[in-house]
C-alpha cells in the first residue's frame, strides 16, 4: 500500500509540473446586493478562452502565463467590466461586482444557493460520485451527512431518518417507487444500491413534511431523476472494491444509458473480528432508453438486474469485552458455512407527453421481481473466561451485579444455527400522472393500481447446550429457537393523490401554498386511508435573504408483507407465522417548522438551516432490529412520538466547492398499548439522541486538481436488549458510532492541462486514494449473547470494519 501512496504522490507531482505554465484565475461574480450572478460570462479578451459562473457566482478561468491578461466579465442585464490582471502568480483570486442596467430584464438571474421553496432539499450528484464509500451506494453515503439522517453500519446502504427504520424511507427513480429485498440480515449481504450515481441528474430529499404525491411511508422520501445524455459519453472506474462501466449517447430523438457494476467487499470484510473465508460477489446492470417519436410524445424504457451472492466459511473469533476492572474474553471456533443468493429484476415502460402547453400526461407500467435464498448451517464452540481475573460480573439481569468466586473459565458451550429460507416477490404497477400549470398555479394528480404476490418458506432453528438454553426432553433435545412456516400472499393496492401549488407575490414577499390529499386502499385488510397534507413557504422581501417553511400532514405507513407476519408458538414449541388480515397502517402526524438564512462571508456564499419537528404515531407495529434486519410483531401494539431539532451550516469554506456541518438532537419514545411488563415509555429501536456530521472538501490553491474529501460522523449509540426478552427491551445503549473517512483524488482534464487537449478520446482521468475509518474506531454493530456456568448472560460486541485503504482509477471518454 505504501507503493500505491508513493505512485499517487508521484503522479500529482508530475501533474503540477505540466500545470506550471498555466495561471488559474478564480473568484465570484456578484451584484450590488452581494448575491451571486449565475451564468455570467468570463472571457479572456480577443480569444475564445472563457467560462461561466455557477449558481453561486463562482468561476474558474485558466490562461497561459504572460505578463498581463485582460479578462471581460459580462451578463445580461448588467454592465460589462474589463479587468487587466498581472499574471506573475500561478493563482489569482478576483471578485467582481456587476451593476445592473436600466434595461435589466425580469428574472434574469438565479442568485446564490438554490433556495428551498418546497419541503424537498437538493443534493449535488457530482459530490456523491467522488465520495469515499464502503457500501457502494454513493448517493446514500452523501445522504447520511445530512441533518436528521443517520447510519450505524457502513457496509449497508440503509439509513434512518428522525427515529424511523429503514422500511419507512421511500425511493423514487423517474417517479417510480423502488422496492428492496426483504430477507437481508447483514450489511455484508446487501450488495449494490439500486441507484447508479453515473446515471443521475437531479436528487431531492425530504426528512419530513413532504407532499401528497410522495406515497405513504412515514420518515423520508428520496426523489431521483435520471439524466438524458446530449451526446456520446462513457466512463470506466476501477478500485480494490470493484468496477463500474457506463456508456451514454443521445440526440434530439433517441437517448440511451447502459451501466454495469461489480463489487466485492472481501477486502473490507477481512477487517472484521470473525476470521474466515469471505466470498461476496455483487453485480448489476441497468439501462434507460428514450425515444421521441413526435414533438410532444416520447417513450422511455428502464431495465435493471442484480445478482448478489454471499458465501462465508467462518473459522474463529476472539474478542475481549467489558470494563478495565472486569474484562472477559469470548473465543469461538466455527464449522460450517453460509451461502446466500439475492436476485432482483425491474422493468418499466413509460409514455410521456404534453396535451397542450399547460397540461402534461405520464403513464407508467412497471414490474419488480426478486428471488431470495438464505442458507446457513454454522456450528460454534465457545469458551468464556476472565482476563487477568476479577470477582465481579454482570448477572442474569444485565443491570444487576453478582459476585462469585474467582476462576479463569466461566463457561463453555456449543451452539448451532441453521436456516433454509426462500422468498419470491412480484409487484406489478400501472400508474397515470398529470400536471397542469397555469400562471402561478400547479395542479398534480395521479393514480395507480399495484398487484402483489409473495411466497415465503421459512425453516430456521438455533440449538445451544449451555446452561439455561436447550435441555433434554423425552429423549430428544429441545431447541432454543425454531421457526418453520410456509406463507403466501396475494393482494391489490390502489392509490390516488391530488396536490395543488399556488404562489403569490406580495409586498411582504413571495408565499407558496402546497396542499393535497392522498388515498390508499389495500385488499388484504380492506382499509381505506386518507392522508391530507399542507405546507407553506414564505420568502420575505427583506434586504437579508431568509426563507421560512411550515408543514403538517398525516402519513400512514401502509403495511407490506414483513409487517403482517404475526407469530405464535405451537404445542411442539415451534414458532409459526400467521399472516394478520386485521393489521392496520400505523398513523403518523408530522409537524415541521424551519427556515434558511442565506448570506455571504469573505465573498463566499453560505446558508444556515434550522428545523424543529415532531411526529406522533398511533396504531404502530413494534419491531426489533438485528444488524439491518427489521422483525415486526405483526400487531398494532404500540404508540410513540419523536421530537427533535436539525441544524445545518452549508457553504463554500473553500472557494468553488461545497462543505457542510450538521447537528441533530432527538428524543424518540414508544409505549406498548397493553403494557404487560410495565415498561412505560422506552426508547424506540432507532433512537439516536444526537448526531454530528461533517463533509469538508478542499484543494491545493496551486494545484486545484488535487482534491480532498473528509467525512466525519459521530452518532449516538442505538438502544438494545437481551434477545427475545421483553423485560430488557431497549434498556441498554450501544457505544457511539464514529467514522472518519478520507478521500484524495487528482483530476486531469482538458481545462487544466494543455496536453489533454490533444486527446480526441479521453475527456478526463483521475486517480484517487480512500482511507476508510482512518482513526480505526471500533464500532459495535450488535451483540452475541452467551451464558456461563452460573446462568449469567453476557453480551459480547460484534464490531464493524476497521481501517482500510482503497486505490481507485477513473477515465471519462
Amino acid at each position: 500500500m505504501k507503493r500505491v501512496v508513493l505512485v499517487l504522490l508521484g503522479l500529482c507531482w508530475m501533474a503540477s509540473v505540466f500545470a506550471s505554465s498555466k495561471v488559474r484565475i478564480f473568484g465570484y461574480v456578484i451584484d450590488e446586493n452581494n448575491r451571486g450572478i449565475e451564468s455570467a460570462n468570463i472571457v479572456q479578451e480577443h480569444t475564445t478562452n472563457g467560462t461561466s459562473s455557477n449558481r453561486n457566482g463562482y468561476y474558474e478561468l485558466w490562461v497561459e502565463m504572460t505578463d498581463t491578461v485582460v479578462v471581460v466579465y459580462s451578463s445580461v442585464g448588467y454592465t460589462t467590466i474589463r479587468q487587466q490582471l498581472f499574471t506573475h502568480n500561478q493563482t489569482l483570486c478576483v471578485n467582481v461586482v456587476l451593476t445592473s442596467t436600466e434595461e435589466m430584464l425580469d428574472e434574469v438571474t438565479i442568485t446564490g444557493f438554490r433556495k428551498q421553496n418546497t419541503m424537498m432539499d437538493y443534493l449535488d450528484a457530482q459530490t456523491a460520485r467522488i465520495m469515499p464509500d464502503v457500501s457502494g451506494g454513493g448517493i446514500e453515503s452523501l445522504l447520511i451527512t445530512f441533518a436528521g439522517v443517520t447510519q450505524s453500519n457502513e457496509m449497508s446502504g440503509q439509513y434512518n431518518v428522525r427515529g424511523g427504520n429503514f422500511d419507512e424511507n421511500s425511493i423514487y427513480v423517474n417517479g417510480i417507487e423502488i422496492h428492496r429485498p426483504l430477507l437481508i440480515r447483514a450489511g455484508q449481504q446487501e450488495g449494490l444500491s439500486f441507484v447508479n450515481p453515473k446515471m443521475v441528474e437531479n436528487i431531492y430529499f425530504s426528512a419530513g413534511g413532504y407532499g401528497a404525491k410522495y406515497g405513504d411511508r412515514s420518515s423520508s422520501v428520496l426523489d431521483i431523476t435520471y439524466k438524458r445524455p446530449k451526446g456520446f459519453e462513457a466512463s470506466i472506474d476501477a478500485s480494490l472494491l470493484g468496477t463500474n462501466a457506463y456508456v451514454g449517447h443521445g440526440n434530439d430523438k433517441i437517448t440511451g444509458m447502459y451501466a454495469f457494476r461489480y463489487k466485492t467487499n472481501q477486502y473490507v470484510l477481512k477487517s472484521l473480528q470473525q476470521v474466515g473465508n469471505y466470498d461476496p460477489r455483487f453485480l448489476d446492470a441497468q439501462t434507460q432508453l428514450t425515444f421521441r417519436f413526435s414533438p410532444k410524445w416520447e417513450l422511455r424504457l428502464q431495465g435493471y438486474y442484480s445478482q448478489n451472492k454471499y458465501r462465508f466459511f467462518p473459522d474463529s473469533m476472539s474478542n475481549n469485552f467489558g470494563i478495565m476492572s472486569n474484562v472477559k474474553n469470548l473465543t469461538v471456533f466455527y464449522q460450517g458455512h453460509e451461502s446466500d443468493v439475492f436476485e432482483t429484476g425491474f422493468g418499466a415502460i413509460s409514455l410521456l407527453g404534453k396535451i397542450n402547453s399547460e397540461v402534461s400526461l405520464d403513464m407508467d407500467f412497471s414490474g419488480y421481481y426478486s428471488t431470495e435464498q438464505e442458507n446457513y448451517d454454522i456450528r460454534g464452540e465457545y469458551i468464556l473466561q476472565n482476563v487477568m481475573g476479577t470477582n465481579v460480573s454482570v448477572g442474569r439481569d444485565m443491570y444487576a451485579e453478582t459476585v462469585f468466586d474467582r476462576q479463569d473459565i466461566l463457561g463453555t458451550g456449543i451452539y448451532q444455527e441453521h436456516a433454509r429460507n426462500s422468498l419470491k416477490n412480484k409487484v406489478l404497477t400501472a400508474a397515470i400522472n398529470s400536471h397542469w400549470k397555469h400562471a402561478d398555479n400547479d395542479l398534480h394528480w395521479g393514480a395507480n393500481i399495484q398487484f402483489e404476490q409473495l411466497k415465503d418458506q421459512v425453516s430456521e432453528w438455533e440449538w445451544r447446550d449451555s446452561t439455561g438454553y436447550s435441555v433434554p426432553l423425552n429423549s430428544s433435545m429441545e431447541l432454543y429457537y425454531c421457526m418453520k412456516s410456509a406463507s403466501s400472499m396475494q393482494s391489490v393496492r390502489t392509490q390516488a393523490f391530488l396536490e395543488n401549488t399556488s404562489q403569490w407575490d406580495t409586498k411582504h414577499g413571495t408565499v407558496k401554498l402546497i396542499g393535497g390529499v392522498r388515498m390508499n386502499w389495500w385488499s388484504w385488510n380492506k382499509e381505506v386511508l386518507v392522508s391530507p397534507r399542507v405546507s407553506v413557504i414564505w420568502l420575505p422581501g427583506w434586504k437579508r435573504d431568509f426563507a421560512f417553511r411550515f408543514a403538517t400532514g398525516l402519513y400512514h405507513q401502509a403495511p407490506f408483507y414483513k409487517e403482517v407476519r404475526d407469530t405464535f408458538v405451537d404445542a411442539n414449541h415451534i414458532t409459526r407465522i400467521n399472516l394478520n388480515h386485521t393489521l392496520r397502517a400505523s398513523r403518523n402526524v408530522h409537524w415541521v417548522v424551519g427556515g434558511d438564512y442565506y448570506f455571504r462571508m469573505l465573498a463566499r456564499p453560505f446558508k444556515l438551516t434550522a428545523e424543529l419537528y415532531s411526529k406522533y404515531m398511533d396504531r404502530g407495529v413494534s419491531y426489533s432490529v438485528e444488524n439491518v434486519q427489521v422483525r415486526y410483531s405483526g400487531k398494532n401494539d404500540i404508540e410513540g412520538y419523536t421530537v427533535g431539532l436539525d441544524l445545518k451550516f452549508y457553504g463554500e469554506l473553500v472557494p468553488g466547492v461545497d462543505s457542510w456541518i450538521t447537528f441533530s438532537a432527538m428524543r424518540s419514545r414508544e409505549r406498548f398499548i397493553k403494557d404487560e411488563y410495565h415498561l412505560g415509555w422506552i426508547p424506540s429501536p432507532q433512537e439516536q439522541r444526537y448526531s454530528f456530521a461533517m463533509l469538508f472538501q478542499d484543494y491545493l490553491p496551486q494545484l486545484p486538481q488535487l482534491r480532498a474529501q473528509v467525512k466525519f460522523i459521530v452518532n449516538d449509540g442505538l438502544p438494545y436488549g437481551a434477545p427475545r426478552s421483553m423485560t430488557t427491551r431497549n434498556k441498554g445503549r450501544m457505544p457511539n458510532y464514529k467514522r472518519f473517512d478520507l478521500g484524495l483524488i487528482h483530476i486531469c482534464d482538458k481545462k487544466s492541462y494543455a496536453f489533454m487537449k490533444k486527446s480526441k478520446v479521453v475527456k478526463m482521468w483521475s486517480v484517487g486514494l480512500d482511507v476508510f475509518n482512518l482513526i480505526d474506531f471500533k464500532n459495535v454493530n450488535s451483540y452475541f449473547w452467551v451464558s456461563d456456568a452460573y446462568g449469567n448472560q453476557w453480551a459480547s460486541p460484534n464490531y464493524l470494519s476497521g481501517r482500510r485503504w482503497n486505490f481507485k482509477v477513473s477515465v471519462d471518454f
